[in-house]
């Protein structure tokens, strides 16, 4: 009987972690998500610091994955079309750094930044 309520027991933990690890990769997906809409208005824009800056947040953040790569492509090509098609002005370049600034703390939250041994090495022989 022992036995048999251990092992319950630990089912119960492995479920209850499985579905921890699908909530934040769901998170990160939106986080991902998020960030192309910013990028692909950028773009649109031609607001490149903006961009550049997306760019690389997604980069350090998220897992190189087809998956990611596919939320963050696809978002910004809707976005930079929803952009070049709408009558509406360009938000200014203040606006799309302040929803950077709030997206990258979500990110560090969400998807902490992935370290190689090549980036760790780079930055440390720029100092």
């Amino acid at each position: 009987m022992k036995h048999r309520t251990r092992f319950l027991i630990a089912l119960g933990m492995g479920h209850a972690l499985l579905a921890a690890v699908h909530a934040q990769a769901d998170a990160g997906l939106q986080a991902i998500s998020d960030l192309s809409q910013i990028n692909g208005q950028a773009l649109a824009c031609q607001d490149l610091t903006a961009a550049q800056r997306a760019k690389a947040l997604m980069l350090a953040h998220a897992p190189k994955t087809a998956r990611f790569g596919t939320v963050f492509d696809e978002g910004t090509k809707q976005s930079y079309l929803a952009q070049t098609r709408s009558a509406e002005a360009c938000p200014e370049s203040a606006a799309l750094s302040t929803r950077l600034d709030t997206l990258a703390q979500r990110l560090q939250a969400t998807l902490p930044p992935v370290i190689t041994p090549n980036s760790s090495a780079s930055s440390s022989g720029t100092q």
